[in-house]
This record gives structure tokens, C-alpha cells and sequence, in this order.
């Protein structure tokens, strides 16, 4: 079990692995069985954003079992919390922002 991170600038927490982009974020959520995962929205200018990530999520039934919000944008916050609390099964926790600093 692994713990990712989407973001393209910021660094990645420890423990956890970083992707870059949505394709990346994907393969992982495809291909490892995902503990916490922390999404940004914004991954750079034309690329597919977190949103897309979330959409993948739902699409695939593949989902974390805890879900964190790290972007900067409210608005992407807002799409991927509404979008994964629509779909998500009950057992999935899914925090309204970051996760805490240690």
C-alpha cells in the first residue's frame, strides 16, 4: 500500500510517492493499491488538472482509502470534493483540505 502525491511544484511529503501529472497519478491508482492520497488541482497550463484524476477515480472504482486537498484553487477544491463525495462507497474519508503539518 503507497501513499501519493499530485503536485507539479510542490515537494513531496515524506512517505509518500510523487506523481506530476494526472497520467502518472493514474498509472498508481491503477496499478497500487493507494492508502492517503493528496491531489492539487492546477498541474500546469493545458494539462488535464485533479479533477480529471477524480473522474478517473470514479470512472476506474479504484479509489483511495483516504482522500486530502492540497490545491491553492477553491474552485478545484470544491469540483474534485463534490464529484468524488457523489460517487465514493461510505468507507472512503474524504478531508475538505490538507493534511495537518507534523
Amino acid at each position: 500500500m503507497i501513499n501519493v502525491y499530485l503536485d507539479d511544484y510542490r515537494p513531496c511529503p515524506q512517505g509518500f510517492v510523487l506523481a506530476v501529472s494526472a497520467a502518472e497519478c493514474n498509472l498508481l491508482l491503477d496499478h497500487e493499491e493507494v492508502d492517503v492520497l493528496s491531489l492539487d488541482f492546477e498541474l500546469g497550463w493545458g494539462q488535464p488538472n485533479g479533477l480529471a484524476v477524480v473522474q478517473h477515480i470514479v470512472d476506474s472504482g479504484r479509489y483511495p482509502r483516504e482522500c486530502y486537498f492540497h490545491t491553492s484553487s477553491a474552485a478545484g477544491r470544491i469540483s474534485m470534493i463534490h464529484l468524488l463525495q457523489q460517487h465514493a462507497p461510505p468507507e472512503v474519508i474524504i478531508h475538505h483540505g490538507p493534511m495537518k503539518q507534523k
